[in-house]
């Protein structure tokens, strides 16, 4: 297992993985492998992954927490530009961390990849001008099978990187910001989502 060194159970999690890959640089710039299923296997990761996504976006977009019902994924993200803070949520019902949270700042320059089983909801934070994050999933996209969680549930309690604000009981983001006065960019949908019960 030479390209990717693998941190298996994150936050005492089990199943979150963080994973670095080996980057070879030199003055001309860089390369890395940033998928080895050979690696992943001998890593322990048996995962075939099916479709891969990318999206862009802009400092202070929060998108998520989301999860699928009838059809959940595993997904392996990575950001390719920018810097985010990358959560996932185990609502795992039979698991001893059910409701655990954890996270990881992922960047262009960091270059980690977050590996989140079936059973977790998953959301990011962008904390760059801007950010391109990329991610595999081992299973099709389903249409209407997105439920999800509100980002600021107390009772998971995230502690999100550089954000301020007081929780009113919903998961709107009226009134929250990044340090820095960016205000929090969410869908009208994820303003919605309800708290962990």
């Amino acid at each position: 297992m030479g390209q990717i060194k693998v941190e298996k159970n994150v936050g005492g999690i089990e199943g979150l993985c963080l994973i670095t890959p080996a980057v070879h640089g030199d003055s001309r710039g860089y390369f890395m492998e940033t998928y080895n299923r050979r690696d992943m296997e001998e890593a322990g990761i048996n995962i075939t992954f099916v479709q891969d996504n990318q999206s862009m976006s802009t400092k202070g977009v929060l998108r998520g927490l989301h999860f699928q019902k009838q059809y959940p994924q595993t997904k392996l993200v990575r950001v390719i530009k920018g810097r985010v803070f990358d959560v996932a949520v185990d609502l795992r019902t039979d698991s001893d961390t059910y409701g655990k949270w954890y996270g990881s700042e992922l960047s262009d320059e960091n270059k980690k990849q977050f590996l989140i089983p079936k059973g977790f909801a998953h959301g990011f934070l962008v904390l760059s001008d801007a950010a391109e994050f990329c991610y595999k999933c081992d299973d099709f996209y389903h249409p209407n099978d997105e439920g999800g969680l509100a980002w600021n549930d107390p009772k998971i309690g995230i502690e999100w990187i550089n954000v301020i604000g007081e929780y009113k009981g919903t998961a709107d983001s009226e009134g929250y910001s990044l340090t820095d006065g960016t205000p929090l960019i969410m869908s009208e949908k994820d303003r919605k989502w309800d708290r962990l019960k």
